[in-house]
């Protein structure tokens, strides 16, 4: 079964993880099919904290894969940053 989930990556006591597409039965932080972005929690400032290809997301899942409870939360939390920074936009245009 193909999952997407986290992969952890950084230092101790630095978390930074990495979304992929991955094989099941596959280690934590091993062979992954495709990466799709990048998770980092501990973002500070004007750093990215979040950014995702939805489309190959979309993608992936149109064929099965199944997300981990942590990264459907980081799907919706995406997409809701995203609709804001939309929103915002429009109100400068105007």
């Amino acid at each position: 079964m193909v999952t997407i989930r986290l992969s952890r990556g950084g230092s101790k006591k630095a978390p930074f993880y990495h979304i992929t597409v991955t094989d099941s039965r596959s280690p934590r932080d091993g062979r992954y099919i495709e990466r799709l972005g990048f998770y980092n929690p501990i973002a500070r400032g004007g750093e990215e904290a979040l950014r995702i290809d939805m489309a190959r997301a979309e993608y992936w899942l149109a064929r099965g894969a199944k997300p981990s409870d942590r990264v459907l939360s980081l799907f919706k939390r995406y997409r809701k940053d995203q609709e804001r920074a939309a929103a915002e936009a429009q109100t400068a245009e105007a």
